[in-house]
């Protein structure tokens, strides 16, 4: 007998290799690949964007909206919004008292394009804060995909934030969902322990690599009693082949070699194997929004 199991897609509308290129390939020529899969296999998810990206390219916001997808916020340039887990060449966090004004302006240009007000927000490399999810309550959202389970270890199923810690329960509208990451396993990385975290999985290693770790996770969730919700993070600059390193202005940047290994024709390849391992096991698809509904219950 399947195990009730349910799965979330997020995909972060984003600048190729995250913020270490300003170039849009991936959401341009990525997202339709996605778009197809997903329409393929008669599932739907949420599709993050930063301010930045929505107004750049509009064609794309609209081919989302005009599918059964969700349009979300992912911050205004993919900066960092909440509280940095480990330190990013070039990349400084935005004061806690810079948050509310950064999002409010992240959420207009997204309402701009997308001719209304997105609910679903991620921060990007998953760093929120209790000052994000205090402003996303402020700013009418319902739901915050931020919390990165490999590092706080504390909750592992969809749960509403306390105002004062955004890592503890409490009595928030917004509905905070972790962010998938194998708790069962014995972690080699002391303190952060970002090996837990099984992106990018799927490509580097295959299919199956990841659903050994998803197969642990539910067996952990079993054990608690709670209910197994899978929230994943992908990207469209995934989905199609990558350079090993990329040069503008008068840098360049080349990403180590986990970040681009299996992009393309593989990470398509892989992505679907994994959509229907999931589905063989009784997965139901969901949107952020859908989750929401799910939970409204609580509050």
């Amino acid at each position: 007998m399947n195990e009730k199991i349910t799965v979330m897609l997020g995909i972060d509308m984003e600048t190729d290799v995250g913020s270490f290129t300003p170039f849009y390939e991936g959401v341009r020529n990525g997202t339709p690949r996605l778009l197809e899969i997903f329409q393929k296999k008669g599932i739907a998810g949420t599709f993050y964007f930063t301010g930045d990206c929505a107004r750049q390219n509009p064609k794309t916001v609209e081919m989302v909206k005009d599918s059964q997808n969700e349009a979300g916020c992912h911050s205004l340039f993919h900066e960092t919004v909440g509280d940095e887990l480990f330190p990013i060449p070039g990349e400084k966090p935005l004061l806690p008292e810079e948050v509310p004004f950064r999002l409010k302006k992240a959420t207009e240009w997204v309402n701009e394009v997308l001719g209304e007000r997105p609910k679903a927000f991620r921060c990007p490399r998953l760093w929120g804060s209790t000052a994000v999810t205090n402003a996303l309550e402020e700013l009418g959202y319902d739901t915050d995909a931020s919390y990165p389970m490999y590092y706080y270890r504390e909750r592992f199923a969809p749960y509403h934030p306390s105002k004062e810690d955004w890592t503890k329960e409490g009595t928030l509208r917004l509905l905070e969902i972790p962010n998938f990451a194998d708790m069962a396993m014995v972690s080699k990385d002391p303190g952060l322990e970002r090996d837990r975290d099984q992106w990018p999985l799927f490509r580097t290693k295959g299919a199956g690599a990841l659903m050994q770790h998803i197969e642990n996770y539910l067996g952990f969730m079993r054990e608690r009693g709670e209910p197994a919700v899978l929230c994943f993070y992908f990207h469209p600059w995934e989905f199609i082949p990558c350079k090993r390193t990329y040069r503008y202005g008068e840098s360049a940047v080349t990403p180590k070699r986990f970040i681009t290994k299996g992009c393309g024709d593989r990470a398509i390849r892989e992505f679907t194997v994994l959509i229907d391992r999931l589905k063989d096991k009784g997965a139901n698809f969901v949107r952020a929004a859908d989750l929401f509904g799910m939970y409204a219950g609580e509050q």
